[in-house]
């Protein structure tokens, strides 16, 4: 058997992991398939240092070798900070009104990429599989094959592809895509994704997807497949289950008083339409005042990105609206919004998610939304809550039997929470079951075996012509 090297942007080693209590999903799922396959774990430590050197921080625990670089101030600056966050991410969540094309930070970006190429080359063997993970590593293969490695090549992108109309507002948005065909398998989370590539392809490159799913380029077969990320399912049901989960869902079901919960949880993002999100709710409680002191929303909202000024706007936003929504409809015994501005372990979050009677999930543009099915698999079979999750979420393409609502109409959303609530205990158990379904079935386990399956049947490459 190959073996496996995954790199993304940060990795964390093993040693500090906790055995997934707060540990995401995606890396609980990626360590089972490094194990399996004896692999390594490659990226940025997370750690900055005066001048990068190349050096690595090498640790092996739980049977994964994790191999670790530090960065530069300049190097967070331009390729995390900049390109990544201010660039490639508002661009690919279709947020134009926030992209900075700064060539600066596209110099940083194909530097640090660089950089990590020449560090990660003595580490590979001739037989390894190369799985490449997200927008701040696309030139990352196309480094590789220029250095002449010619091994099985994946790419795996966590955030939706922008639409061709939007990408070729990105002055290198050719360059990018180049880069991105020095894989021998890229992966989407949804079939939308991968449409709005092959429009960039027809219309800029003159290729076409063939019968199985490929595209030519240069001599090379490349192939491009939806595989959406999975729920670490029987590690999170473990977890759900545990004293911990047990003693918050405890908690908040006495905290609720006989109201019922509505739960949110994000990230501080502009993708996750947490202000709509308020602003339905609070149209809610405008329009039906029978439902005052009879619910209440937790919304939790962990910092994100917290050195960029754009997400402490979010924050102050956020902070803003929902003190003007309880001060317009709290009473002395009930508060509308219970805004936290923290995070917690998963563990935690699954108490939290299994006492609420709704989980409201509502991005703008998500690649995927594990959250979605972290709220699903919390759920207590017998009375299980009902999801309603945003259209334009990746999760939506499989979780068919939540109330699939447009974050960006109030009505909708506050209608759906009317429903949400009245609606039969019957209804929600055959909603639940079918999604409780999907997310085992598809799950982060399935995710990593079909994406490595495909990428080990892939043709050995032929280096990239300069």
């Amino acid at each position: 058997m190959s073996r496996l090297i995954v790199i993304y942007n940060r990795v964390q080693p093993m040693s500090l992991q906790d055995g997934g209590g707060s540990q995401g999903g995606l890396s609980v799922a990626l360590a089972a398939a490094l194990r399996e396959a004896g692999g390594i774990s490659f990226g940025w430590s997370g750690e900055i240092t005066e001048h990068f050197t190349g050096g690595m921080h090498f640790e092996k625990a739980n049977g994964i070798t994790t191999a670790t670089v530090d960065l530069e101030p300049k190097d967070v600056e331009e390729y995390y900070s900049g390109y990544a966050n201010c660039t490639l991410w508002p661009l690919f969540h279709y947020r134009l009104d926030l992209a900075d094309y700064d060539k600066a930070f596209e110099k940083g970006y194909q530097r640090v990429n660089e950089r990590f190429a020449e560090t990660l080359i003595p580490l590979i063997e001739r037989d390894d599989l190369i799985w490449v993970n997200d927008y701040h590593l696309i030139p990352l293969g196309n480094q590789l094959r220029t250095m002449g490695r010619r091994n099985r090549l994946g790419f795996f992108l966590h955030i939706p592809w922008p639409p061709m109309r939007l990408l070729l507002s990105l002055p290198s948005h050719r360059q990018l895509v180049e880069h991105l065909l020095a894989y021998d398998v890229i992966g989407f989370q949804a079939e939308d994704w991968l449409e709005s590539f092959l429009d960039y392809l027809r219309d800029q490159f003159g290729l076409a997807k063939d019968e199985n799913g490929s595209v030519a380029w240069h001599g090379r077969t490349i192939r491009l497949i939806v595989c959406p990320v999975g729920l670490d399912a029987e590690n999170f049901q473990t977890i759900s289950r545990s004293e911990t989960a047990q003693a918050v869902h405890s908690n908040m079901v006495k905290s609720a008083a006989g109201r019922s919960m509505i739960v949110g949880a994000d990230r501080l993002d502009h993708s996750k339409g947490v202000q709509e999100r308020f602003r339905a709710y609070e149209r809610l409680l405008s329009t039906r005042p029978d439902l005052r002191e009879k619910l209440f929303l937790l919304q939790i909202s962990p910092p994100s990105r917290d050195e960029l000024g754009h997400y402490q706007e979010i924050r102050s936003g956020l902070e803003a609206l929902s003190g003007h929504i309880n001060g317009a409809y709290a009473t002395p015994q009930w508060v509308p919004i219970r805004y936290v501005n923290q995070s917690y372990d998963r563990a935690t979050m699954a108490g939290m998610f299994r006492a609420a009677r709704i989980g409201l999930v509502t991005p703008l543009r998500d690649g995927m939304n594990i959250i979605a099915k972290e709220y699903v698999a919390s759920q207590d079979p017998d009375d299980p809550g009902v999801l309603i999750l945003s259209r334009f979420a990746g999760a939506a393409a499989q979780l068919t039997e939540a109330l699939l609502v447009n974050p960006y109409s109030c009505e909708e959303v506050s209608e759906a929470i009317i429903q949400a609530l009245a609606m039969p205990l019957q209804e929600r158990q055959r909603r639940w079951g079918q999604l409780n379904d999907a997310v085992w079935s598809q799950d982060a386990a399935w995710w990593c075996k079909m994406f490595i399956t495909f990428l080990s049947a892939a043709p050995a490459a032929l280096p990239i012509r300069s």
